[in-house]
C-alpha cells in the first residue's frame, strides 16, 4: 500500500537483515496506545476494534485503524475538526467594508 506521495510502504511480512522494525514498531505502538487513550476518553474504543501498532518495509510505523464503522468515522473527524478550531487562535474577522489597505502608496503624485 502506497500513498499518493509515496509515504506509506508495503507491510513487513519478511523481515530483512538491517531494517529497524522494532525501532517503527514501538513508535506505531506507543502512538496507538495514546489514541486508543483518548477514543476510550470519547467512548468510542469499541468502534475501533482493529486499532493497532503495524511496521512497513522500510521499518516506519504504522498504526492501523482497522474496519469502522461510517458513524465512528464521522464521529473521529468532528473531533479532530473541533480540536484543530480550538488550537486555531481566534481573530475577529474585519467586515469586507471596514479593511483598510496595507499597501504603501509608491505613485509620485
Amino acid at each position: 500500500m502506497t500513498d499518493r506521495r509515496g509515504v506509506v510502504a508495503k507491510r513487513a511480512e519478511n523481515l530483512m537483515p538491517g531494517v529497524p522494525y522494532v525501532r517503527g514498531w514501538a513508535q506505531a505502538r506507543r502512538s496507538a496506545e495514546a489514541l486508543a487513550y483518548q477514543l476510550a476518553a470519547v467512548s468510542l474504543e469499541t468502534d475501533f476494534p482493529g486499532l493497532a501498532a503495524d511496521v512497513n518495509v522500510s521499518g516506519d510505523g504504522l498504526v492501523r485503524l482497522g474496519i469502522v464503522r461510517p458513524e465512528a468515522a464521522l464521529i473521529l473527524a468532528e473531533l479532530i475538526t473541533s480540536g484543530l478550531a480550538e488550537e486555531m487562535p481566534t481573530q475577529p474577522e474585519t467586515p469586507p467594508h471596514e479593511a483598510r489597505c496595507t499597501r504603501p502608496h509608491t505613485s509620485a503624485a
